[in-house]
């Protein structure tokens, strides 16, 4: 026994090992205290009790709040909602902004009393006008019936990767106007919140409850950030304001989304002045039987949670911050859920992002500028004026005044109403004396116009006036219809460009989110069909496009810069093709079966010599083609070359001539093709080859010089038989003294037929040339003409302003001196 003690040490006696459990159970290690678990099947050690349970293998976003003690995630809680607190009262100048500026849309008439009862409340639509025009033109551009995602490949393009752009376009449009319901109208409502608040916000993820992606509106009042960001990208922190309801929040927790943790009940629907101002200019008030909301602040923000600390190579923390987003309910200040906002196989652990920003005007900071800031001075302007020219008509049709009765007034503290007169007492006198009438005037023609000029200065910076392009002047030269179209949609072209940026960025992110939760092979059906998609469709292959045209906003643009292209080509029909011309601008004018009233022309055809001599009468284009007896097709050319009619048409000769050669340099395609039939079997995959392989490509460069060098051989050989065989055929007419003379004559007729026809062509060029700078030096004055009448106007204006004041200023001393004379009143 002893004998095996001693070769086997580390075998202890069950003695020794009871003893060394109870051990255990009273020592501590320099980690902390051991806890043993006994059960039927014997017992549990645990070296560190205290240490963060991990979540599942695999589960890389689960939520981390269930791992977590309220030691931890309380202060968390307490800091992200101060956090939140703070933010907000930052950028509450632009809140205050935006909420008064909704006053300027007009939407609720505004009873006044002041100056007197009843007085114009009327608000000017200069600023509805320019959102509600921006509205419907962005929307009918961004979001076509067909869906707003196309696809382009990237790289050389083969059948394979055009088949897989075709699926990602369509399965992609399949899912926004089919399967999300509501991408559709959300978006038509983001477009209307863009314009006023200069920001807003698409948030796109997987939702779990639904089983399907989702890009949700976010108005700006409901995402908030630093107040040292700058864009969506260098926040350290973005905070989501969520308004659900009871019932939902207790979904989301039966789910496994949120913890199951005892909350206090809501609180009341609004307490956003912002979402509070909407409301009433929407006519909707608050009964006593509202169900009060949760107010829960998603915060995508960078955290250094203990249990889950960063680790270096070396094992060890690295005091880095990682990406995550909490959840927290801001009545309890309880953390509903934490969640790793990284990829699982992302070695740098960049924050995914979710939201997309969309701006009308780059602003001063992270938020955008909307015609509120832009336009909120020219319509409050607008507005005022308009209310004093309705004020001056109503006093100038209902008179008000005095009326005698005795001396003293009475009550002449009181404003005097339209139509009112008040008692006087005075002596007596005649009837027309006892009525005096205050000296209300008509509204005032200076600040008519004056008016006029605000609405179009707001009218012409948002892009909403009727733009004047080519009426009236059908023969206006290209280049300044083009110049008129730019000088008048500059501004909104440039949103447009923007809202294509954020809209691409917004793809993007869906993209992300098939790839990562769809199937490997997901079926789905369409009108007329079924269609497959595949996750390993979305790749780097294939980039996602909005179908807008981020060049084009509007119709009216389109269809002008489609009639410029069809104008400059019908000036030289010989270098332009006029049926995509004329394509173009049917496509433009939104035309529907354009085959059917625009016949594409037929595909060129190969065809017998005597049709290419019609066509070569006709003047018609005609080559030829592989596989032909190109033999047969010279000879018949050149037989009919022989002819009178032909000898004695340049044109004629010169189309046949031309022919001729494509016959010869394809009969000499072919013979090479016979003599090196595997050099020409090796060309393509030497290709495809050759884009990464210099030595290949070297090689595929020498088969290329032999072959051409023994086609330039045949060429030569073949065009010297052609030659000879011409001379052969027209032989016949160079012994004819009679017809050599009058070959001469005609050559000569035919050659001054044609200088006279250069010098018509010149002459005519130089008069186009002469009125297209007549037409740039009219346009340059018109310009000129327009700058000085509108600096009359607004030297009018001020002389005008200048003389009211001047005048006002001289009856305020008349009265005064007036006053002075008649004295105190007794």
């Amino acid at each position: 026994m002893a004998d095996i003690d001693k070769t086997l040490p580390n075998i202890k006696r069950p003695e020794e090992e009871v003893a060394e459990v109870i051990n255990l159970q009273e020592e501590e290690t320099p980690k902390g205290p051991v806890e043993v678990t006994e059960d039927e099947e014997g017992a549990t050690i645990d070296f560190d009790p205290n240490a963060m349970p991990l979540p599942e293998e695999g589960d890389h976003f689960a939520n981390l709040n269930d791992l977590l003690p309220e030691d931890i995630t309380d202060p968390i809680a307490n800091r992200l909602e101060g956090d939140y607190r703070e933010y907000k009262a930052s950028r509450a100048d632009w809140e205050r902004a935006y909420t008064v500026g909704l006053d300027l849309l007009g939407f609720k008439y505004e009873n006044r009393t002041e100056p007197f009862q009843g007085a114009s409340g009327a608000t000017h639509p200069v600023l509805a006008e320019a959102v509600t025009q921006f509205q419907a033109l962005a929307y009918k551009e961004l979001l076509p019936a067909d869906g707003p995602v196309r696809t382009q490949t990237m790289g050389a393009s083969n059948p394979q990767k055009e088949q897989q752009s075709q699926r990602v376009k369509d399965f992609m449009n399949y899912q926004l106007m089919d399967q999300m319901k509501e991408y559709e109208p959300e978006f038509d409502q983001m477009l209307f919140y863009l314009p006023l608040a200069g920001s807003t916000f698409k948030k796109v993820y997987y939702d779990d409850l639904l089983g399907r992606a989702v890009s949700k509106f976010v108005p700006a009042d409901d995402l908030i950030v630093p107040y040292t960001a700058t864009s969506l990208e260098d926040a350290t922190s973005v905070c989501h304001v969520i308004k659900i309801s009871e019932n939902d929040l207790r979904k989301q927790q039966v789910n496994g989304f949120y913890s199951d943790i005892e909350l206090n009940k809501p609180q009341d629907v609004v307490t956003n002045e912002v979402k509070k101002k909407e409301l009433e200019l929407e006519g909707l008030t608050k009964s006593q039987r509202v169900e009060p909301l949760y107010t829960v602040l998603e915060f995508h923000a960078d955290l250094d949670l203990e249990g889950f600390e960063d680790v270096g190579k070396d094992g060890e923390p690295t005091g880095i911050k990682l990406p995550y987003i909490v959840t927290i309910e801001q009545g309890s200040r309880k953390v509903l859920s934490i969640r790793r906002n990284f990829a699982p196989n992302d070695p740098l652990k960049n924050k995914i992002q979710y939201f997309v920003h969309f701006k009308f005007l780059p602003g001063l900071g992270f938020y955008g500028l909307g015609l509120i800031h832009m336009i909120g001075g020219l319509s409050r302007t607008a507005t005022a004026a308009l209310r004093q020219l309705l004020d001056a008509g109503t006093l100038s049709n209902l008179p008000a005044g005095f009326k005698q009765r005795g001396v003293r007034v009475k009550d002449d503290a009181a404003n005097i109403q339209p139509g009112e007169f008040k008692d006087v007492d005075t002596p007596g006198g005649n009837l027309k004396d006892a009525f005096v009438f205050l000296p209300y005037k008509e509204p005032s023609q200076t600040l008519l116009q004056l008016m006029g000029i605000v609405v179009q200065a707001g009218q012409r910076f948002a892009s909403i006036a009727d733009m004047q392009v080519g009426d009236g002047n059908q023969q206006a030269a290209v280049g300044t219809t083009v110049a008129l179209l730019e000088r008048g949609s500059r501004v909104m072209s440039a949103i447009h460009k923007r809202l294509y940026v954020s809209l691409k960025q917004e793809f993007k992110l869906l993209s992300n989110v098939f790839k990562t939760y769809l199937p490997p092979e997901y079926p789905y059906d369409v009108v007329g069909g079924q269609r497959n998609i595949k996750v390993t469709d979305f790749d780097d292959r294939v980039d996602i496009l909005p179908v807008a045209d981020p060049n084009i906003f509007s119709m009216s643009q389109r269809i002008s810069l489609a009639q410029t292209e069809l104008q400059l080509a019908m000036s030289n029909p010989q270098m332009h093709n006029l049926y995509m011309s004329y394509r173009k601008m049917y496509e433009a004018l939104g035309v529907k079966d354009i085959d059917r009233i625009l016949p594409p022309p037929p595909p060129n055809q190969p065809k017998d010599p005597a049709i290419e001599h019609i066509d070569a009468m006709a003047m018609k284009p005609f080559q030829a083609f592989p596989g032909q007896d190109h033999r047969a097709h010279v000879t018949a050319h050149l037989n009919f070359m022989a002819s009178n009619f032909v000898r004695n048409n340049p044109s004629i000769t010169a189309a046949l001539e031309k022919n001729i050669m494509e016959h010869i340099s394809l009969m000499a395609q072919e013979q090479v093709q016979i003599e090196f039939p595997q050099e020409f079997a090796m060309l393509p995959q030497m290709q495809q080859q050759a884009v990464q392989n210099p030595q290949v490509q070297q090689q595929l460069q020498q088969i290329s010089q032999k072959i051409e060098a023994r086609k330039a051989v045949l060429i030569a050989d073949m065009t010297e038989e052609f030659m000879k065989e011409e001379k052969t055929i027209t032989s016949q007419f160079d012994h004819d003294p009679l017809l050599k003379l009058k070959q001469r004559e005609v050559d000569l007729k035919a050659m001054e037929t044609e200088r006279k026809q250069q010098e018509v062509d010149a002459r005519i060029n130089l008069d186009k040339a002469k009125m297209v700078q007549n037409r740039e030096i009219t346009d340059d004055k018109l310009e000129q003409n327009e700058d000085l009448a509108e600096l009359r106007a607004d030297t009018a204006i001020e002389k005008s302003l200048i003389s009211a004041d001047v005048k006002l200023t001289s009856d305020r001393m008349k009265a005064k001196d007036v006053k002075t004379l008649k004295g105190p009143k007794s």
